[in-house]
């Protein structure tokens, strides 16, 4: 049975929602809503085999006068990215006072190699594929598990390969680092974030 997800956004001024389904992988569509840097709406589509690993994932983002698109597939040979965009992203950062955001996608697919999971940036769920693969989820305290993801940047569509770190610290918590960013996520029994501090609460009671 699918089950739906609905977080508020703390940290952008916006919330997410997601459907999602279990079987012998993962799958997952959804949508993330903010308004900030610039208001835009972002839908993706998720797809993991049944070793917790990431096969697919489509990004798009959209926002007044401009539209993105990235798609990752993960095979023998590596990753595969591919990207389309319309109107400016850039102009519409630049009249909302940031700095230009770039091109969507990487121009060198191999610096992900080393990665098996997905991350996208401000979303919840996509933390639940590493705690999943890594069999944290209650988990008692553990040594630091130490990935590689292929991220995604939003509303950029940017993709780089970001080093994480998870700690389970109790069956229902788990330490997440990134670079110089850290914070403890509760879960719930099936590793779902229901309280990202800064980032993300789930408001829809499940």
């Amino acid at each position: 049975m699918p089950r739906s997800l609905f977080w508020s956004l703390t940290g952008s001024g916006g919330a997410e929602h997601a459907i999602v389904a279990d079987g012998p992988g993962f799958t997952a569509h959804g949508t993330q809503l903010a308004v900030d840097p610039a208001g835009y709406t972002c839908r993706y589509r998720l797809t993991a085999g049944a070793d917790g690993g990431t096969t697919s994932l489509e990004v798009e983002a959209e926002g007044a006068g401009w539209q993105r698109r990235v798609r990752l597939d993960r095979g023998a040979g590596g990753w595969r990215v591919t990207t389309g965009e319309e109107g400016d992203l850039d102009a519409a950062l630049r009249a909302a006072g940031h700095p230009p955001a770039g091109l969507p996608g990487t121009d060198d697919p191999g610096r992900l190699d080393d990665a098996l999971d997905v991350d996208l940036s401000r979303s919840p769920l996509f933390n639940t594929l590493p705690i999943r693969r890594l069999g944290l989820v209650g988990a008692a305290s553990s040594t630091a598990h130490r990935i590689t993801v292929a991220w995604v940047l939003v509303p950029s569509l940017a993709v780089v390969a970001a080093e994480q770190v998870y700690t389970a610290l109790a069956p229902d918590r788990v330490s997440f680092a990134s670079d110089t960013f850290q914070a403890q996520l509760t879960l719930d029994d099936h590793g779902f974030v229901t309280h990202y501090p800064g980032v993300a609460a789930r408001a829809d009671g499940n």
